[in-house]
C-alpha cells in the first residue's frame, strides 16, 4: 500500500489542482469529528440507553457549525471534479458521441461499491438480529443511526446526474446559471415562511445544494476571482436570516426543531455555503504551497484513498465503542457533565482505532475496478437513458435507507419518501438494481 501510494504521489500531474484534493479528504474527516463529538450516549437512573445531540445540551456551541458544517466544501469540490471529468470524456470521445453513461459509471465506481458494500453487510446483520428474536437497545439505535448518513450520498447521486446540463448552463450563462439556482432557492424560502405554501421547501434539496455544486464549475474555469466578497456576502447573508429570519442558527439539524437548516435545506445554509467556498479560497495559494511537500501530499493521496470508506464506517466504529463500554459495565454519564467531557479523548481515540479496523477490511472495494474504454462507441447513444434510470434508482433506494433504517426490518417499517413510502428492503433493492443499471449502461463495447 504504502509504495502504491508514493507511486501515486509520485506520478502526479503538475496540472492537477492538489489543494481540491485536500479540500475532499478535509471536509469528509471534519464531519467524522463532528459526528463523534455531538453523538452522546449515555445511560439514566433506570438503566436506558439515551441517544443525545452535545448541541442540544448545550445551544451556545451551534455557533461552532458555521465552521464545522463542511458539506458544502465536498460538492463544492464535487462540482469542480465533475466538470473536468465530463470535459475530458467529452474531448476523447468527439462531440458526437454521448458519453452520458460512460461519466456516471466512471464517477460512481469509487462510490457506489464501498456503499453497496456498506448496505448489504448492515442489511444482513439486521436480518441476522431480527430472525434470533430481537436486539438490546443500542443495537436498535445503531441499526436506525448507521444508514442515515446516505443521504449525503443520494443528494452526491443526483449532482452527478445532473452535471451535464448544468455544465451547458454554465458554459452558456456563467455567473447567471449560479444566479438562477440562487434566485430559485430565495423564491422556494420566501413562498414557504411569508406564503406557507406546502411542500415547497423540498426543491431547496436541488436548488440550494446544486448551486454550491456550480461554484465548483465555476472554480474550475478559473472565475471566483474575489473570494473575500463571497465570503462576506455569505456571511452577512446567513447572520441577518438567523438574526431576523425564521432559521435557527445551527447549520446542521436539530432534535426536535420545529425548522431545519439542514432538511430541507435553507436560503440561511445556502449563504453558509457561499461563506465556506469563499473562505476555504482565501487560504489556496499558501494550502497549495504547503502540498508541494512530498510527505504532505503522499498524506493526501492515501488519505483519498480510503476517505469514502472511513465515512461509510464511522458512526459503526463510535456506536462499538459505546457497545465496548457497556459491555465493560463502564459508565455512560450525561452529556456535557465533567465526566462527559473526561471520557471524550479516550473515545474518539478508540473510535479512531475501530474506524482504522473496518477500513482495512473494506478498502479494497473504494479501489477502481480494472480499467475498461471509458467512452461509448458511436451508435450506443440509447445506454444513456439506461444509465438516468439507474442513478435514479440508486439516488431514491440511498436516500430512502437513510430515513427508514434497518430497525423493523421484517415488521415493514417504512418511511415517506416524497410521495410515497419506502420500506428498508426495497430501499435496498432500488439501490442495488440501480447500481447495475449505471454499470451496464456505462460498460463500453469494443
Amino acid at each position: 500500500m504504502a509504495s502504491t501510494v508514493r507511486d501515486l504521489a509520485d506520478k502526479t500531474p503538475a496540472t492537477r489542482d492538489r489543494y481540491m484534493d485536500l479540500l475532499r479528504v478535509a471536509s469528509l474527516g471534519t464531519v467524522v469529528l463532528g459526528h463523534w463529538l455531538m453523538a452522546a450516549v449515555s445511560t439514566d437512573d433506570a438503566g436506558q440507553i439515551q441517544l443525545g445531540n452535545l448541541l442540544a445540551e448545550l445551544p451556545a456551541l451551534q455557533l461552532l457549525t458555521w465552521a464545522l458544517q463542511v458539506m458544502p466544501v465536498f460538492f463544492f469540490v464535487g462540482g469542480f471534479s465533475h466538470a473536468l471529468s465530463y470535459r475530458s470524456l467529452q474531448r476523447k470521445a468527439g462531440d458526437s458521441t454521448p458519453v452520458y453513461a460512460a461519466f456516471l459509471r466512471a464517477r460512481l465506481q469509487r462510490l457506489l461499491r464501498p456503499t453497496m458494500v456498506f448496505i448489504l453487510v448492515w442489511g444482513a446483520a439486521a436480518l441476522v438480529l431480527q430472525l434470533i428474536g430481537g436486539s438490546p437497545h443500542l443495537a436498535d439505535i445503531t441499526l436506525r443511526l448507521v444508514p442515515q448518513p446516505l443521504w449525503f450520498i443520494g443528494i452526491y447521486l443526483a449532482m452527478v446526474a445532473f452535471t451535464p446540463p448544468l455544465l451547458r448552463l454554465h458554459e452558456r450563462y456563467g455567473w447567471g446559471a449560479f444566479g438562477g439556482l440562487v434566485a430559485a432557492a430565495a423564491a422556494v424560502d420566501l413562498l414557504r415562511f411569508a406564503a406557507g405554501v406546502p411542500y415547497l421547501e423540498f426543491l431547496n434539496f436541488a436548488f440550494v445544494w446544486l448551486a454550491v455544486h456550480q461554484l465548483g464549475f465555476l472554480r474550475a474555469d478559473g472565475r471566483l476571482h474575489r473570494p473575500a466578497l463571497l465570503a462576506a456576502a455569505g456571511v452577512a447573508g446567513a447572520s441577518l436570516l438567523v438574526a431576523f429570519g425564521p432559521y435557527p442558527l445551527s447549520m446542521v439539524g436539530m432534535p426536535g426543531e420545529k425548522i431545519s437548516n439542514m432538511a430541507p435545506p435553507t436560503f440561511a445554509l445556502l449563504c453558509h455555503g457561499l461563506w465556506l467556498v469563499g473562505a476555504v479560497e482565501l487560504v489556496r495559494k499558501a494550502a497549495a504551497r504547503w502540498l508541494e511537500r512530498p510527505k504532505v501530499w503522499r498524506t493526501v493521496v492515501a488519505a483519498n484513498g480510503i476517505s469514502m470508506t472511513a465515512f461509510l464506517w464511522h458512526l459503526t466504529a463510535m456506536l462499538g465503542v459505546y457497545g465496548v463500554f457497556l459491555g465493560l459495565d463502564v459508565a455512560l454519564p450525561a452529556p456535557a457533565s465533567a465526566a462527559w467531557w473526561a471520557q471524550v479523548p479516550v473515545r474518539i481515540a478508540l473510535a479512531a482505532v475501530l474506524t482504522a479496523l473496518l477500513v482495512a477490511a473494506f478498502r479494497g472495494f473504494e479501489r477502481p475496478a480494472a480499467a475498461r474504454p471509458a467512452v461509448e462507441p458511436r451508435g450506443a447513444g440509447g445506454s444513456g437513458p439506461l444509465a438516468a434510470l439507474g442513478i435514479t434508482l440508486c439516488l431514491f433506494g440511498v436516500l430512502g435507507l437513510s430515513m427508514v433504517g434497518y430497525g423493523d426490518l421484517l415488521e415493514g417499517r417504512s418511511a415517506m419518501l416524497i410521495a410515497f413510502r419506502i420500506t428498508a428492503p426495497a430501499a435496498v433493492a432500488m439501490a442495488l438494481v440501480g447500481w447495475f443499471l449505471v454499470e451496464r449502461a456505462g460498460r463500453a463495447r469494443a
